[in-house]
């Protein structure tokens, strides 16, 4: 008897261990995925045009745009300093315009408006500066307004604050060019 009862218990436990083996064992694996780009898709070759279009024209106005952002920069650095009288710092904002104008100007002028509109967008998007404001500050209303003006026959206003999600294609172009969102702006 004490053999069949050490046979069973093998028996047991080899069908045991035979089960085991068998069973399903659950194991989690993870791995790190890459970054997903997901390209627009247009409903038709038109939008697809404007797109493109759209993006050779921010290719075409990003070096103005980067010297632009640079020039604020350097004024709002320059300005902020409360020891600076009023009189020095007009003469070192008119410096700096008259810069930029020597190198930029002719370059500015060969510009369609649909790139001016454009890099009067971004560059309201890139400084996060309400530009009718800004050229009251910087300059004098009278030249705000002019510009205003300017704005407004094209379509725009000066006064407006960019609006990130008004402006998608916009967006997802300065994102694949490497302008991220700038600080500032609500997270979408």
């Amino acid at each position: 008897m004490k053999n069949y009862l050490i046979l069973i218990i093998c028996v047991v436990a080899a069908i045991g261990a035979n089960a085991q083996d068998k069973m399903p064992v659950d194991t989690l694996y993870a791995a790190g995925l890459k970054e997903v780009t997901i390209k627009a898709r247009w409903k038709n070759d038109t939008e697809r045009y404007k797109y493109n279009q759209m993006k050779f024209y921010v290719k075409t106005i990003l070096p103005y745009l980067n010297a632009g952002t640079q020039l604020f920069n350097d004024i709002n650095a320059k300005t902020e300093d409360p020891n600076i009288p009023a009189r020095e710092r007009r003469k070192y904002i008119n410096a700096k315009e008259d810069e930029l104008r020597t190198q930029f100007e002719d370059k500015i002028k060969a510009l369609n408006v649909t790139q001016g509109v454009l890099l009067v967008k971004l560059l309201t998007r890139q400084t996060n500066l309400n530009l009718y404001k800004g050229l009251q500050e910087f300059k004098n209303p009278l030249v705000a307004i002019k510009w205003q003006a300017w704005a407004r026959v094209n379509g725009m206003n000066l006064n407006k604050k960019y609006q990130p999600e008004e402006e998608q294609d916009l967006e997802n172009i300065m994102y694949e060019l490497g302008y991220p969102l700038p600080q500032g702006y609500a997270a979408n």
